[in-house]
């Protein structure tokens, strides 16, 4: 009798601790992990991505430096994979899974890069000699703050829109 109220006891001080852990894992992440898809002519495209928040920053040229590489999300850098070679701004990109960062600048065109390492943190070790592709875009101003970064796959290319700004990306 007495060991099998130590095994139930045991059990119910195991259920609490999980209940307990399963509590604190239910608050929100600051950058949840988010996933874009789509097909376009034909490819398909996934992105992943961790979606950070303004918060009332200032992101571009305060928390998002100018004139710097930076993961295009947070956390892990982004990826981009696609099934088939496709044509980004004109230009071939193998099919393949690729680490997207961008460099934004105050000019309005940013650069965006695909590069060959897809599993890296951050921006960190980032090996600009590893690109696979870069190509200039023009990003757009948007009408209302996007509070949480998001990226949209259409059928003529994707976007990561943020804070005031749309980064659209033509895709082929």
């Amino acid at each position: 009798m007495k060991s099998t109220f130590k095994v139930m006891a045991s059990t119910l001080l195991a259920l609490f601790v999980s209940v307990g852990a399963m509590a604190q894992d239910a608050k929100p992440k600051a950058s949840p992990a988010a996933t874009a898809t789509g097909k376009i002519g034909g490819a398909n495209i996934t992105i992943n991505y961790s979606s950070p928040a303004v918060k009332g920053r200032k992101i571009w040229g305060g928390l998002e430096a100018y004139d710097k590489v930076w993961r295009a999300g947070a956390n892990d850098a982004t990826t981009f994979e696609t099934d088939k070679d496709i044509k980004v701004e004109g230009q071939a990109l193998p099919a393949g899974k690729y680490s997207f960062f961008l460099i934004p600048r105050e000019s309005g065109t940013w650069t965006a890069i695909f590069n060959k390492e897809p599993k890296q943190w951050g921006a960190y070790k980032y090996d600009q000699a590893k690109d696979a592709l870069r190509v200039d875009v023009k990003v757009k101003p948007l009408k209302e703050t996007q509070e949480r970064l998001v990226y949209n796959v259409t059928k003529k290319g994707f976007a990561l829109d943020w804070d005031k700004v749309s980064v659209p990306v033509s895709v082929k």
